[in-house]
C-alpha cells in the first residue's frame, strides 16, 4: 500500500543521516550559516556545495524556510484560489495534489497567485482554477499530441504544451495521472 504523504516525509527525515550524513537539525545549522533566503538558491546551493539530491535539498529548504517564516507572513495563496464561488473545486485540487505526491518525493508543489505551479527540476505542470466549475491542468509533454481530452494549451498558458480541464474529483483518472506521470519523468 502507498505511503501517505506524511509517512513519506518522515521516512526522507529519517533516512537523512543514512543518505547525507546530516540529521535534519544537523543540516537546518548548514541552511542557517548559508545565509540563503530563497528556496531555490538554498536548493542550488545544497545540491552544488554539499552534493545533497534534489529531493533532500528541496526537503531540507522547506523545512529551514519554513521554521524561518513567521506563521502569518505568507498569505495563503492555495486558500485565496478556491475562495468564494471557487471553494467547490477544492476537493479537485486536493485529489491532483495528492496524486502528484505519489509521484516522486522530489515534486515542488509551488503556490503563486492565480495557479500552482508542479516542478521537479524544471515545471512539468500546473493546476488552475479557470473558472467557478472547472480546474484546468496545463502540462508539458513534448512528443505527444494533443487528442481527446489532452488538448494543446492554446491560449491558456504558454508555459505548458497541453490542458485537461477537469470539473470533478473522478476526473483525476489514471489517465490524467498517466500523463502528468509522463510529464513529471521529462522534467
Amino acid at each position: 500500500m502507498a505511503k501517505s504523504p506524511d509517512d513519506a516525509l518522515a521516512t526522507m527525515i529519517d533516512n537523512l543521516p543514512e543518505k547525507t550524513g546530516r540529521t535534519l537539525a544537523q543540516w537546518l545549522q548548514v541552511a542557517r550559516q548559508a545565509g540563503k533566503s530563497k528556496h531555490g538558491e538554498l536548493v542550488k546551493y545544497l545540491k552544488a556545495e554539499h552534493g545533497v539530491t534534489h529531493g533532500y535539498a528541496n526537503l531540507i529548504a522547506h523545512k529551514y524556510l519554513d521554521a524561518q517564516a513567521p506563521a502569518d507572513a505568507e498569505p495563503d495563496l492555495v486558500g485565496s484560489q478556491y475562495a468564494g464561488d471557487k471553494a467547490g473545486l477544492k476537493p479537485i485540487y486536493d485529489a491532483l495534489i495528492a496524486a502528484v505526491r505519489e509521484l516522486g518525493a522530489d515534486v515542488e508543489i509551488s503556490p503563486k497567485k492565480t495557479y500552482v505551479s508542479l516542478r521537479r527540476s524544471k515545471q512539468f505542470a500546473l493546476v488552475q482554477p479557470s473558472t467557478k466549475t472547472r480546474i484546468d491542468v496545463g502540462i508539458n509533454l513534448k512528443g505527444i499530441q494533443p487528442q481527446g481530452r489532452l488538448e494543446a494549451s492554446g491560449s491558456f498558458n504558454a508555459m505548458v504544451t497541453h490542458r485537461v480541464r477537469v470539473a470533478q474529483p473522478a476526473d483525476v483518472d489514471d489517465q490524467l495521472i498517466g500523463w502528468l506521470r509522463e510529464a513529471y519523468r521529462q522534467a
